[in-house]
């Protein structure tokens, strides 16, 4: 069979076509620019930001002022990005009424399309605040206000907190730091890590480990889907879940603990004055007790039942492969 013959005319005006089309594209163009505000305030501030991506980092100064600092960098295929910065810094997204401030609410606009906004804020150490950002880590320094911060993809970092935290990440790890109150923690994937936590404390991460120091009584419950667990000073009641992982837990049982893992092993420091009903099970592994246990029913290598110094508030250890020991 002949084999077809392409004209080089026809070829030269294809490949002419194909230089011209990629000549043609445009390049998109980015630009960069800077806002500052201070909007004065009397009493608590409370504040509700958000950006869609950007890092946000927020410390405490003096009292009654707000100051507000916006990195702005603009992507445009349509090159108007130098104007766009400009109009931004001309007309930031700040909203206040009163003690309330809003910061990147109003970007439905047009304008705001491919923009992206860091902040950076000096707040008065009595501030409620709760921050949003759609892709961006945040560090929250000193506020002894409520917190509420999120991220969709993004670290968290709190530090000397004087009230309740609530932190929540789909991805990035969270890390606190002398908290005065209450924590909730959640990361879809990514480690929790919590010290000084002068309260109650709940965690859950789907891929991570978490630790835990609590200074003040509190309960406590975490969970792990993927990941160990270290939990030091509890003084309440416990619930801790790994999906597979070791778990370890040190502190004074004066409510219920109960400890799951799925794969891994349990490790239970617990005061010397410490009275529970021990109820102990691992599928594959051995058991081991360092107090005095009262057995109710059998004891055996892979099932424990029984009371230590009397009895007191029930103490459930399971773990589908793994050792349990008790200290």
């Amino acid at each position: 069979m002949k084999a077809r013959q392409v004209c080089p005319a026809v070829l030269s005006v294809a490949v002419l076509m194909t230089v011209v089309c990629v000549h043609a594209a445009p390049a998109a163009a980015s630009a960069e620019g800077t806002f500052q505000r201070t909007l004065k305030v009397t009493g608590q501030a409370s504040i509700d930001l958000s950006t869609g991506s950007g890092n946000v980092q927020v410390r405490t100064g003096g009292a009654g002022e707000v100051q507000i600092t916006g990195h702005v960098r603009v992507s445009s295929w349509t090159g108007e990005a130098e104007d766009r910065v400009r109009r931004i810094e001309q007309n930031p997204p700040i909203e206040q009424n009163g003690n309330e401030i809003r910061i990147g609410h109003n970007q439905s606009s047009e304008m705001f399309h491919n923009v992206s906004i860091s902040y950076e804020l000096v707040v008065p150490a009595e501030t409620e605040l709760r921050s949003h950002t759609g892709s961006g880590n945040q560090r929250i320094e000193g506020v002894r206000g409520a917190l509420e911060i999120e991220a969709g993809s993004g670290e968290l970092r709190i530090s000397d907190a004087g009230s309740t935290v609530h932190a929540d990440t789909g991805s990035g790890n969270i890390d606190l730091d002398h908290i005065n109150g209450n924590v909730r923690a959640k990361a879809g994937s990514g480690s929790i890590h919590a010290e000084g936590v002068a309260g109650g404390f709940e965690a859950h991460t789907g891929s991570g480990h978490i630790v835990l120091e609590q200074t003040a009584p509190g309960a406590v419950r975490a969970g792990t889907g993927s990941g160990g667990m270290e939990l030091r000073g509890v003084h309440g009641s416990l619930e801790a879940t790994a999906g597979s992982g070791d778990v370890m837990a040190e502190g004074s049982p004066t409510g219920a603990w109960t400890l799951h893992t799925g794969s891994g092993g349990v490790h239970l420091k617990l005061t010397s004055d410490a009275a529970f009903d021990l109820d102990a099970h691992t599928s594959s592994g051995n058991i081991s007790v360092a107090q005095p246990v009262t057995v109710q029913g059998t004891i055996g290598r892979k099932d424990l039942h029984g009371k230590v110094r009397g009895g007191g508030v029930p103490v459930e250890v399971e773990t589908g492969s793994g050792n349990i020991e008790i200290q």
